[in-house]
């Protein structure tokens, strides 16, 4: 008997890695990672300390057990804050005149 699990990870800008897995039960996020073919796709990539594990979206432990089912999502730090990013985009933009602000309807209070 073997639980199926899905490893999903993106070592790089624009490059998907995703594999399915078959693992004995009570199996770890560590022992899926070492099963799948990442490490030798991706010879560079230190998945232990760069990357941050989750399961279906939520932040786990390298050692949680994996059920039949689970997608393990291995995460890459954020290179720039949103709301830094968001800033700049919004400075960039211009005066209340051009970018979203442009078509207000008539009447329409500015700013939003």
């Amino acid at each position: 008997m073997t639980i199926e699990v899905t490893l999903s990870c993106s070592p790089a800008a624009r490059e998907v890695f995703e594999q399915v897995l078959h693992l004995p039960p009570g199996a770890t996020l560590v022992d899926a990672v070492r099963a799948s073919d990442l490490s030798q796709r991706f010879p560079d990539l230190d998945w232990r300390h760069a990357m941050t594990p989750g399961i279906w979206g939520k932040a786990v432990e390298w050692d949680q057990a994996l059920k039949d089912g689970d997608r393990i999502e291995l995460c890459r730090p954020l290179a720039v804050d949103p709301k830094v990013a968001r800033r700049e985009r919004f400075q960039r933009q211009g005066s209340k005149g051009t970018g979203l602000f442009a078509n207000r309807r008539k009447g329409g209070k500015a700013g939003y």
